[in-house]
């Protein structure tokens, strides 16, 4: 543990907060408020700038605030996230649904410029031997967030009013922001770029140039499709419990813990069973199960309240995530470009992030015409594909290509 993989942990709490807080604090309020599941659903667009953030990523690397071209950046986007995320508690869901919408993709646009620049900074930060190591502290505590807005603050819902639950969870930004003030501008290693035109262009040449304009739009296919089921599977997932039956305080108990540490163990052990697997074998065996534990929702779906059953479906689902994540990163991470990270870097999650602004946007409709069994049983054929492009982009009996500056 060293002042490194510390400053990993409170970039990866900085990071997973602000999502968290959009993808389940957000659509359990507007549920508990009695806003209706297409609504809800269509929530998901707001986190349009996750999906395009690539577009304005080399904006930060051609220009430098005052603080410094990363300390700089992160200092203004996390005082506005500290800002603007209160704000919810002022509205009625019933009657300022728009508004609640746009402030809700202004939050996801500072949450969005926040990631770009940490990032940018992790990569600077640790040298080619903390990757993996410094990559595995961050998505974890990226997950241990969701406990805040996940867990304590719908425990806090059932004893305070709305709008002093969101003050509350707003808070926790601050030791980000502390951590921002603290650590030093990492040093540049290969220059800022001479103009806006060359941070913007010369990423994306570097890339279709190594892969070849087939192979390229290949490797971009399977970052959208890859992650595809269990994205849509757990886009509503709060509704879900509620819809079954749990009341907020089981679900910020149970459902958010037994789905949170089953996660960090899958990611962690993923990340050791792929020393010995290899890339190309653990997107293959992660995804696997992966996608065999989405069927666990269905089960869940038809049966009646049950607690140990809520618990043992969710951690099941949970550990398959986390391996199937822990492989997922360490591809993009295999595919960056070292001269290139922050808007390769930027470019891959932000397609990744298409399933859970586009697809899952559609899944209120789609569980008000098939019901939630049907539902989750689409959501495992929809991870299919993603699986077949593996034939192309990870054969079995093939080592990833080591890539070179």
């Amino acid at each position: 543990m060293s002042r490194k993989m510390l400053i990993c942990i409170f970039t990866g709490f900085s990071s997973g907060l602000p999502l968290y807080i959009l993808i389940s604090l957000l659509p359990a309020w507007l549920r508990s408020e009695g806003v209706d599941l297409k609504s809800i659903g269509l929530f998901a667009l707001i986190n349009l700038p996750f999906t395009w953030k690539f577009l304005w990523a080399p904006l930060f690397d051609r220009y430098t605030p005052p603080l410094g071209r990363r300390r700089g950046w992160l200092l203004i986007s996390q005082l506005l996230l500290l800002a603007s995320i209160p704000v919810f508690g002022a509205f009625n869901p019933k009657l300022d649904i728009w508004t609640i919408a746009y402030l809700a993709t202004a939050v996801a646009f500072f949450s969005a410029c926040q990631d770009i620049v940490l990032d940018a900074y992790r990569r600077e930060l640790l040298i080619d031997a903390e990757l993996g190591l410094g990559n595995a502290v961050h998505v974890n505590a990226y997950k241990i967030a969701g406990l805040v807005p996940g867990a304590l603050s719908l425990i806090l819902a059932d004893h305070l009013p709305w709008s002093s639950v969101f003050i509350i969870t707003a808070l926790f930004m601050l030791p980000g922001l502390i951590m921002t003030l603290l650590i030093t501008e990492p040093q540049l290693k290969n220059g800022v770029p001479k103009s806006l035109r060359a941070a913007v262009v010369e990423p994306f040449n570097e890339f279709i140039g190594r892969n070849g304009i087939r192979s390229a739009l290949v490797i971009l296919a399977f970052i959208f499709l890859y992650k595809l089921g269990d994205s849509m599977a757990t886009a509503l997932a709060t509704p879900f419990y509620l819809d079954m039956g749990y009341s907020k305080t089981e679900i910020g108990l149970i459902a958010k813990n037994a789905g949170l540490w089953p996660s960090v163990i899958g990611g962690l052990l993923g990340g050791v069973w792929m020393i010995r697997l290899g890339i190309n074998r653990a997107l293959w065996v992660f995804g696997i199960v992966q996608m065999i534990a989405i069927l666990g929702f269905s089960w869940l779906a038809i049966s009646s309240h049950n607690l140990a059953l809520l618990g043992l479906v969710i951690g099941v689902e949970a550990f398959g995530v986390g391996l199937g994540t822990a492989a997922f990163v360490a591809f993009i991470a295999h595919t960056t470009h070292p001269l290139y990270t922050a808007t390769q870097f930027a470019l891959f999650t932000s397609l990744a992030a298409v399933p859970r602004t586009f697809a899952n946007a559609a899944t209120g409709y789609m569980v008000e015409n098939l019901g939630w069994f049907k539902f989750f049983i689409l959501c495992f054929i929809l991870a299919i594909p993603g699986m077949l492009l593996l034939l192309k982009i990870a054969p079995w009996n093939e080592t990833a290509k080591e890539i070179y500056p």
